[in-house]
């Protein structure tokens, strides 16, 4: 079959405009797609004021080169403790996991969650957890590379009736987020129960419990405010917290070119510790207005009535001082050198609401806003007109809604 001199011609001269074309495109399309999973919510703090902001900010700075594609409530599926397992064996590229979790797995972590280690904000405690981890935690996330830690806000003791002294909680069932907040509660001479954290309101409700040992930010998404109306917080100090690690598996980092690795880098360590410990505390500081406009009772305990507290859980940390040395490390080094980093960073600011501008109204709404009625209009009758077609009514703003943290569905 023989081509035309006039058909080969326009043939190659149309492959050598469309050229610059492909190239254009491929140039444009990401080099690396990354999943990131959790069990979050998709509406829920972490998942909306961290982990999103964080992969877009990664995006941005690989030049779109990167494109992260997130995950919330297991949907890669598997079950909340088996994502640190799926970043290290690739079934996802990067999680937001506890490791407490699997408890014992990660017993150098765990000195964070201790009764009274932690700082009252998560902010500064992620930032000391972050620098614990350089210097501590290489050999426990070995088979992972992690991109930063975090502290949860603090848990504090939300019940169905005030508790403001070691008095009102002995005996009480709370549920507990992990084995050593488990330990505190029995130290404290409460019962420990734990279950699934979307099985507290039914529980409470159904008097099973009386409630719970839980963070700031979990009271809107568990609907807590609906069944307790009593809440004991702690004034220098948090009785327990959670800690969370971004782990991303080591064969995807190592496959990213240098300038991609640059991305993750630059967006790992302090930078991303410090994001998600201010979310934890805006989300922590929005929860308690919410419980203060309900008008439910926030108790702060004194630091006299704190450190009686403190004392009776001092066994906890002794046990886990002991359960370190059988493993050959120094509990008692681990714990000076994280209350020196809280130390270091006491004096962080305290995280301030992003500021949303005023909406200012569109240029033609200034054109057909409705006529105020002319007061004559109340004593002489109107003088008829020709019929004109009626205005469309302009419809009223709605009044703003108070401040309210976002409902989560948090699973476990």
């Amino acid at each position: 079959m023989r081509v035309g001199r006039r058909s080969f011609l326009a043939t190659m001269i149309g492959c050598a405009a469309a050229a610059p074309a492909v190239l254009r495109a491929q140039a444009d399309a990401p080099l690396v797609t990354l999943k990131l999973h959790h069990f979050f919510s998709s509406v829920s703090g972490p998942h909306d004021r961290f982990l999103a902001p964080w992969a877009r900010k990664v995006e941005a700075d690989s030049g779109g080169r990167i494109r992260i594609d997130i995950f919330p409530s297991m949907q890669l599926g598997g079950a909340p403790a088996q994502l640190f397992d799926q970043a290290r064996d690739g079934a996802a590229d990067i999680v937001w996991s506890a490791p407490s979790y699997t408890p014992g797995r990660f017993p150098r972590i765990e000195a964070f969650e201790l009764p009274f280690v932690p700082a009252s904000r998560a902010l500064v405690s992620s930032k000391a957890i972050q620098d614990y981890a350089a210097a501590n935690l290489a050999d426990e996330f070995r088979e992972v590379r992690p991109l930063c830690f975090s502290c949860r806000d603090r848990a504090v003791v939300h019940a169905t009736g005030p508790v403001q002294g070691l008095e009102e909680l002995r005996g009480l069932k709370l549920h507990v987020p992990n084995r050593l907040a488990g330990e505190a509660v029995r130290a404290l001479g409460g019962q420990a129960v734990a279950m699934p954290t979307p099985q507290v309101f039914m529980a409470v409700s159904g008097h099973v419990i009386n409630g719970c040992l839980d963070p700031w930010d979990t009271a809107p998404g568990l609907k807590l405010y609906d069944v307790l109306k009593a809440h004991t917080d702690f004034a220098d100090a948090a009785l327990s917290t959670t800690t969370f690690v971004l782990a991303m598996n080591k064969g995807a980092y190592d496959r990213l070119p240098p300038p991609l690795k640059q991305a993750i880098d630059a967006n790992s360590g302090q930078p991303a510790a410090a994001m998600a410990g201010t979310m934890w505390d805006l989300e922590a500081a929005a929860a308690i207005a919410m419980a203060r406009d309900r008008g439910d009772t926030v108790t702060v305990l004194p630091p006299r009535e704190v450190a009686r507290w403190r004392k009776a859980t001092e066994p906890v940390l002794a046990t886990w001082v002991k359960q370190l040395k059988d493993q050959r490390s120094d509990g008692d080094k681990l714990l000076a050198d994280i209350r020196e980093l809280l130390g270091k960073y006491a004096d962080e600011p305290e995280p301030q609401p992003p500021q949303r501008p005023s909406p200012q109204p569109a240029p033609e709404q200034k054109v057909v806003a409705q006529p105020q009625p002319r007061p004559e209009a109340k004593v002489e009758p109107p003088k008829p007109v020709p019929p004109t077609p009626a205005a469309a009514p302009v419809a009223k703003p709605a009044p703003a809604a108070a401040s309210r943290p976002k409902e989560l569905d948090i699973p476990l």
